[in-house]
């Protein structure tokens, strides 16, 4: 059994089809997402429709739960918060409801799937180094647990000690626990503008990252048409 663990989409719909079709060739069986269907790229709506057609596990986001109500955005980068408000006159009361009533974490198989954190799952903490792991290995009841939000895949493996770094393959070690950021579909943050994605191997307990090279300027042609902050489109190419 291969599960593709997909983070932080972020209507980027080039990303998400070169994702989804790399899955299908690496033979992946079941699908999960970790969140942030939306927001940022032009593409919300034709991204959640996919990510409904896997009929998979998908826990909420932050900008999942901003893009499908009417809560005020104070807080906000006025950017994100430009792109939330035009993310909500595209979607249709049907496609909000499915995203408000998304959980904010839940178990998969043997394994658990959060947006943030897992302390406090609604209030979107950033998970950044091993003092911020500590506080969700606490909460971890499996023995691996999923998450994003970051856009920058890292793992932190608690044994004797913590322990984190960036990754390419993970070997799961028996009596270990490990949060595992799986980077960002949509929007990569780590100075690789590559499309990423977690494979997780149940058989033989291996999670792999994957970066992908996609329509990147298709993307960035479709923010622009969109109206949407020329920021948004430029930092696709750096990775940031």
């Amino acid at each position: 059994m291969k599960y593709a663990i997909l983070g932080d989409i972020h209507a980027n719909l080039e990303a998400l089809q070169t994702v989804l079709q790399d899955a299908e060739k690496q033979k992946c069986t079941h699908y999960v997402s970790i969140g942030d269907v939306i927001g940022y790229n032009a593409n919300p709506k034709e991204c959640l429709e996919k990510v409904q057609e896997l009929n998979c596990p998908v826990v909420m986001g932050n900008h999942d739960f901003y893009g499908s109500r009417e809560d005020d955005l104070v807080g906000f980068h006025p950017m994100a918060a430009e792109v939330i408000k035009w993310t909500r006159a595209q979607l249709d009361d049907a496609q909000k409801k499915w995203l408000r009533e998304l959980p904010y974490s839940r178990r998969v198989e043997t394994f658990t799937i959060v947006h943030s954190t897992l302390d406090n799952p609604n209030k979107w903490g950033y998970v950044l180094d091993r003092y911020d792991a500590e506080a969700n290995f606490n909460y971890q009841t499996t023995s691996i647990c999923f998450y994003g939000h970051t856009h920058i895949p890292i793992a932190f493996e608690r044994g004797d000690e913590i322990r984190s770094g960036l990754y390419s393959k993970i070997k799961i070690k028996p009596g270990r626990k490990y949060f595992i950021n799986v980077g960002s579909v949509g929007q990569p943050r780590d100075g690789d503008s590559r499309a990423a994605y977690v494979i997780f191997d149940m058989l033989n307990n291996i999670i792999e990252l994957r970066r992908l090279e996609y329509d990147l300027k298709k993307t960035q042609q479709c923010i622009l048409d969109a109206g949407l902050p020329n920021k948004i489109a430029a930092r696709l190419s750096n990775g940031r």
